[in-house]
Formats: structure tokens, C-alpha cells, sequence
């Protein structure tokens, strides 16, 4: 039985009745009364994710004085969060609200498929970040030469062809294997869940994993880590602590960022390698999918002054205009 070609077999096998191909998403809980609380919580959480990030957005296009490369990728990582977010909670509210669990085959590989391509471009898109506060601190004479509009544009296009290749790659990897068992003790379907399910032999896909792990996980860390690194060393070296404190806060947001981002991304590999409940693996990846997303807007905001004023601005005029 193909792992997205299964067919769920209604009662006895002698009746030769089969169902539409699909899955079960077990969820968070499968307490009846847990479930509002839960639909409320994510249901909110899920909002302030969209709107702050779109605030972000709308900040940074609406000034001028914004349209420097730290926020223009700024801008890419709050639109990329807003799509990460959106492919995961809504079908989890759905779900909820309607008691219905079920996921088909097809909605699987579409979930896996742009989950994969939203992390990856999340992963790259710091990593990029961190290059271009390197830049900025450690040479900043050469700064407006080296990130130009041109090269700005190239990464990000760059990072989204990385993705899709690579999730691409995953998702004709995983169509030949088979699976029998339908329940997925998660609140969505993604990679992971799909090697535990499969019933044939995945050695393939786990080598494919892990080289694919190592290079996009460990490249761009060693990245950020290189680059801050740098940036350390380049403000202990400034003689006043107002210099210092002006350098840090030019950078500070996003290491916050990245830390949340490596914090809760180890949790859950961590988690999966480990002998924990399903039901932990999956409380460690809501920090991961969803409080992640919703705090970096809050982050950048609260360290940025300059998206502040316009963040004040533009919700003073929305207000007003009403």
C-alpha cells in the first residue's frame, strides 16, 4: 500500500468496500474538552502571527528610510513566517472546530511539501541576516558595495531555489514507500512522521535526511555562529560603551531571533531522537511552527526604533482613518 496512494478499508475486507485515501491527524489532545481551549488558543495565537508580521511588512514598504537590505530581508522572513504558520494551524483548526481529524493522502504531501520549503527558507533567510549584520559591523566602508539591491534580490532568490530543490528532492524520495499504519499522533504531517510510518525500507530517505540535515542545517549555523562570532570580537573592541551598546542594539534582534529559532528546532530533533511520548514530540514542535513565528515580530519591533515610530504610525493613521 503506497504511503500517498493508501485507501482506508470500511469495515471487514470480505465486504470489499474501500474509502477515500486519507490520514489521521491525532492532534494535541483528543480531550472533548480541551478542544476549545485549544481552538481559542491557537486561533489567536495564529492571528497575532499573521497581523504583526504583516505590520512588519507593511512598515518597512511604506518608509523609505527602511529600504536598506537588514529590512528588506526582515521583510521576507515576516512573509515567510505568515506562509510557515498558515500551512500548519489552519488545517489544525479545521480540524478542532469539526471534530473531523482526517487528512487526505493528497493534503499530506501538499503539507510536507510547502512545511519544508517555509523552514528551509526560514534557516537561510538567518543565516543571510547574520551575514549582512557581519557586514555591517565588522566592514562597514565596504557595506553599501557588497549588499546592494542586486545581491539582496540574488540571495533571496537563490534561497528559494535551495528550497524547492530540496524539498522537491524529499517528496519524490518518499512516493515509493508504503505504509499500513494511518494514525499520525501529531497535529500535522511532516517528514518525520512519514519515516516512522512507512513499513518498507527507508534507508534511503534517512542517509538522504541527514546528508540534507548536515548541509542545510549545519552549513548555515556554522555560519551564524562565524559571523557573530566576528561581530563579538568587533564590539569589544569599540573604546565607549555607547558605541558599543549602538552596535549591539543593531543586531541584537536578530541573534534573539536566531537563538529562538536554533532553541526550539534543536527541542524537536532532539525530541524525535529520543525515547519521549508522541504527544511531547509534539508540544515541542508547537514552539517550533507556532510561537516561533508569532515572537519575532514582537522582537523586532521592541528593538528596532525606527519600525516602532512607523509601526506607531501606521496604527495611529488606521485608527484615525476609521
Amino acid at each position: 500500500m503506497s504511503l500517498f496512494s493508501s485507501r482506508l478499508i470500511n469495515n471487514m475486507e470480505s465486504e470489499n468496500q474501500t474509502g477515500v485515501s486519507e490520514f489521521l491527524l491525532l492532534g494535541l489532545s483528543e480531550d472533548p474538552e480541551l478542544q476549545p481551549l485549544l481552538f481559542g488558543l491557537f486561533l489567536s495565537m495564529n492571528l497575532i502571527t499573521v497581523l504583526g508580521n504583516l505590520l512588519i511588512i507593511l512598515a518597512i514598504s511604506s518608509d523609505s528610510h527602511l529600504h536598506t537590505p537588514m529590512h528588506f530581508f526582515l521583510s521576507h522572513l515576516s512573509f515567510v513566517d505568515i506562509c510557515f504558520t498558515s500551512t500548519i494551524v489552519p488545517k489544525m483548526l479545521v480540524n478542532i472546530q469539526t471534530g473531523n481529524k482526517v487528512i487526505t493522502d493528497a493534503g499530506c504531501l501538499i503539507q510536507v511539501y510547502f512545511f519544508m520549503v517555509f523552514i528551509c527558507m526560514d534557516n537561510l533567510l538567518l543565516t543571510i541576516m547574520a551575514y549582512d549584520r557581519y557586514m555591517a559591523i565588522c566592514h562597514p566602508l565596504y557595506y553599501a558595495v557588497i549588499m546592494n539591491p542586486r545581491l539582496c534580490g540574488l540571495t533571496i532568490l537563490c534561497s528559494l531555489f535551495i528550497s524547492v530543490m530540496n524539498t522537491l528532492l524529499h517528496s519524490l524520495m518518499v512516493l515509493h514507500l508504503s505504509c499500513t499504519d494511518l494514525k499520525i499522533p501529531h497535529f500535522f504531517y511532516e517528514l518525520a512522521q512519514i519515516l516512522r510510518l512507512a513499513c518498507s525500507d527507508t534507508l534511503i530517505n534517512d542517509i538522504l535526511m541527514h546528508l540534507v540535515t548536515s548541509l542545510l542545517g549545519v552549513g548555515p549555523l556554522s555560519g551564524i555562529i562565524f559571523s557573530y562570532t566576528h561581530i563579538v570580537l568587533s564590539i569589544l573592541r569599540i573604546p565607549s560603551i555607547g558605541g558599543k551598546y549602538k552596535a549591539f542594539s543593531t543586531f541584537g534582534s536578530h541573534l534573539s531571533v536566531v537563538f529562538l529559532f536554533c532553541r526550539t528546532c534543536v527541542g524537536v530533533y532532539l525530541s524525535s531522537a529520543a525515547t519521549l511520548s508522541p504527544r511531547r514530540r509534539a508540544v515541542a514542535s508547537v514552539m517550533n511552527t507556532v510561537v516561533s513565528p508569532m515572537v519575532n515580530p514582537s522582537i523586532y519591533s521592541l528593538r528596532n526604533r525606527a519600525i516602532k515610530g512607523d509601526l506607531r504610525t501606521l496604527i495611529s493613521g488606521t485608527f484615525s482613518f476609521s
